[in-house]
């Protein structure tokens, strides 16, 4: 366990918000960790994906996050955002729920993930987010991917997520 400071920035999806169950459940793991400061970015004033990947960028610079000692977490189109902040910087870990990769709308939309830590977790009914160009991208680049009986919310799986959330965060070296 460190004593410095660790950044967590969590992003949400296109329909969701920083207050949403799965964000502020995860946002509540990372607090538990000493010295880390948790932050939910706020999207919902664009549904551009540029535009909220500048938001982060944003938001990291805001905080004076140093890269290496920064974890991102988001969700569909949130996962896209950190993927894509992923690849323009390495930093210490991304943890990836049903991310929008592979969508052919999105600018980049298969990022090379560059983090010393990455988890996918997805959906096996995901009606969203397509399944197979994910699993494909997660083999394409060697990154973990953890695949449950659920849909895109992934509602069904919020305590696993959880879980699966703090057994990263500890891989991560917090």
């Amino acid at each position: 366990m460190t004593t410095e400071s660790i950044h967590v920035f969590l992003s949400h999806g296109l329909e969701s918000g920083p207050g949403s169950t799965k964000i502020q459940a995860m946002k509540e793991a990372a607090e538990s960790f000493p010295g880390v400061t948790a932050v939910a970015v706020d999207h919902r004033s664009s549904k551009d994906p540029a535009t909220r990947l500048t938001q982060m960028r944003q938001a990291m610079e805001e905080a004076n996050a140093v890269p290496e000692r920064t974890i991102l977490a988001g969700s569909s189109m949130g996962g896209w955002v950190c993927a894509q902040t992923s690849s323009e910087q390495p930093v210490l870990g991304c943890f990836l729920l049903a991310p929008a990769l592979a969508m052919p709308r999105y600018p980049q939309s298969s990022p090379i993930i560059q983090a010393a830590h990455t988890q996918i977790i997805h959906g096996w009914d995901d009606d969203v987010v397509p399944v197979m160009p994910v699993i494909a991208l997660a083999e394409q680049q060697k990154l973990p991917i953890l695949m449950v009986p659920d849909g895109h919310r992934l509602e069904n799986s919020l305590e696993r997520v959880v879980s699966e959330f703090r057994q990263f965060l500890v891989r991560a070296g917090l």
